[in-house]
């Protein structure tokens, strides 16, 4: 048996000089959200994304269905996939056997990120003989495997758990410092945030992609619950017309892609790396904006 196809480095593609389009899926919880999975990653083969992440889950509570979505992605629909991997539950030699796995299945790009709390837990806590901070993840994943590509996660507003901005900012740091190719930022609804974001980064002399993350909204209730998760700030104009068409799904998506629409058209014409969407396994948004843009 041949050994598996391993995929392009992420910094490869930046280092072509051109924005890059990426998308994000989750793992279903059963085998129908699968097949549903499956049926929307088809219908966006039709688009040229460069990569897709597969998220490990709140509290890395779907790990097997990470592995299970990014075979699927990779082996039988031909992405090149960058899986996330989190601290949460694991010991140090743990995380060094996934990695051994990934870079054996062909992966060489991964989403390093600390994790969250499992559920019902406000603080997070490092497994015994794990680890407690992003940046150490990637020095161990670099040390195991240089050839891994690492992308690690940026918060434009902050860190939920930060106690400032400024603080946020000097992690961030430590995450490149120790090997991070990139970072891809948290969702956010205003464009000059993520501007103010990047220039602050550059002054602490973070010089790699800073990609913007965008979610379109697909439900009023849905967004507002994950803007206050995430620490993000739903614009006043985007709030009243969301508000408006509240009772009508169709009108609420139409306003999302609308929205997110006018944001990558405005990042990419100040010259960002490219975007990454955060579709929820919703193919019809990240369709639509896709054509979109292609106008």
């Amino acid at each position: 048996m041949s050994a598996p196809r391993a995929d392009r480095p992420i910094s490869a593609l930046f280092a072509e000089n051109r924005p890059l389009r990426s998308l994000e899926f989750f793992p279903p919880k059963d085998d129908a959200g699968v097949a549903a999975l499956r049926a929307a990653a088809t219908a966006l083969q039709r688009i040229p994304w460069d990569f897709v992440s597969v998220t490990y889950g709140a509290g890395g509570t779907t790990r097997d269905r990470t592995a299970q979505v990014s075979a699927i992605l990779k082996d039988e629909l031909g992405y090149t996939v960058m899986p996330h991997l989190t601290c949460v539950g694991h010991s140090r030699a743990e995380l060094d056997a996934i990695a051994d796995t990934l870079h054996a299945q062909g992966y060489r790009n991964i989403m390093t990120l600390r994790g969250d709390p499992p559920k019902g837990a406000t603080t997070f806590t490092p497994a015994p003989d794990g680890l407690r901070y992003a940046n150490e993840l990637v020095s161990l994943l670099k040390a195991r495997h240089p050839d891994f590509c690492l992308g690690v996660g940026g918060y434009p507003e902050k860190h939920p758990e930060a106690v400032s901005l400024d603080a946020d900012l000097d992690a961030l740091k430590r995450k490149v410092d120790a090997g991070a190719a990139f970072v891809t930022t948290q969702l956010f609804f205003d464009n000059a945030i993520y501007h103010r974001f990047v220039e602050k980064c550059r002054a602490r002399g973070i010089t790699v992609p800073i990609v913007p993350g965008i979610m379109p909204v697909l439900s009023f209730k849905q967004i507002q619950r994950i803007a206050t998760l995430s620490g993000s700030v739903l614009p006043a104009a985007l709030t009243r017309r969301l508000e408006v068409a509240s009772e009508d799904p169709d009108v609420v998506e139409f306003i999302g892609v609308d929205w997110a629409l006018d944001q990558i058209r405005d990042l990419l014409a100040h010259g960002a790396p490219g975007y990454h969407l955060y579709i929820l396994n919703r193919a019809r948004s990240a369709l639509a904006l896709a054509a979109g843009l292609a106008a």
